[in-house]
């Protein structure tokens, strides 16, 4: 499923301009004939014409929310069902609905789909029916079996935004330090972690710096986070999610307790939203004894984690 999710979100290297697209105000026409049903916040029912799509763009606000409106730079929390229409037939590609929620990039590297939710407030659902020049191009997606004739129907649900520099919101009271890995950083900028010339700690530290004013993260939920994770023996950065000159609008990250290292499963339980909090994670505590070759740790590596926490969802 995660395989899934990431093909479908690929970046382009080839999407059509956004001027001069069409709209749901266009002719009347296949593609406008689109519909969905069911409430905002439960899996859509769509209805897809057993006809051949045209080349509009449609985009509909089904339901109108009040929230943040999103921004080009923005990334937003959302359940969405992805539909393929070929020919006459129609089926359905991927449900966040039936899985998790997934944070995503406004400029997604869908022309169709940016032009779709630039400007819409969260608690909205939107409809984009998004012909080949608007969504995969010439190019296709064979990987998700998107020719370059098919036309996609996205139904969304958007749950929360996340501004490009969205960080710990609450009080520094900590740089760590003190036998720790000190942690300094530029608001809206990745933490720059230096890791102490001395032996790791043998058990998880968890090491609060900025103290949110959010909900306690509860065991089991879902949580989007900014992270740099490095490792203690070599003071290698092995892994990070914040934007980049080459990724500026590279989105947080989502995680389900539970599903992860044990570090992450139990140590961020209790940490407040909004909180800046550094893990030392024992090799027992992360990896285990066979480490994880493709980011460089092995089987003794201590880890340093600092994760701003931007939201806990059940």
């Amino acid at each position: 499923m995660r395989r899934l999710t990431a093909a479908i979100l690929a970046p382009l290297a080839v999407t059509a301009a956004l001027a001069g697209c069409s709209s749901s105000t266009a002719a009347p026409g296949p593609n406008a004939s689109v519909t969905v049903t069911g409430a905002e916040g439960r899996e859509p029912t769509v209805h897809i014409p057993a006809r051949q799509a045209d080349s509009t763009l449609v985009t509909k606000t089904l339901v109108h929310g009040h929230g943040q409106r999103l921004t080009t730079s923005d990334s937003f929390l959302a359940n969405f069902n992805v539909y393929l229409w070929r020919g006459k037939t129609s089926k359905l590609l991927y449900s966040s609905f039936t899985a998790l929620p997934q944070v995503l990039p406004v400029s997604i590297g869908l022309s169709g789909l940016q032009k779709a939710l630039t400007g819409q407030r969260v608690g909205s659902r939107v409809l984009a029916v998004l012909p080949p020049k608007y969504g995969y191009g010439t190019s296709g997606n064979a990987q998700i079996g998107v020719k370059p004739t098919d036309t996609l129907v996205w139904v969304l649900d958007l749950l929360q935004a996340f501004p490009a520099n969205a960080s710990a919101a609450g009080k520094q009271v900590s740089n760590g330090g003190g036998g720790l890995p000190t942690v300094h950083a530029v608001a809206g900028s990745a933490p720059q972690i230096h890791i102490p010339k001395a032996s790791p700690p043998s058990k998880l530290v968890v090491k609060t710096l900025i103290k949110g004013t959010g909900a306690a993260v509860k065991a089991g939920q879902s949580i989007v986070v900014r992270y740099v994770g490095a490792i203690w023996q070599t003071g290698k950065v092995f892994n990070d999610n914040w934007p980049s000159a080459a990724q500026p609008t590279a989105p947080p990250g989502l995680f389900k307790l539970g599903q992860l290292i044990p570090a992450w499963n139990t140590g961020l339980v209790g940490v407040p939203v909004g909180s800046r909090v550094m893990l030392v994670v024992p090799p027992a505590e992360g990896y285990g004894p066979k480490g994880y070759s493709q980011a460089g740790i092995t089987g003794t590596d201590t880890l340093v984690f600092v994760l701003d926490i931007l939201a806990a969802r059940n």
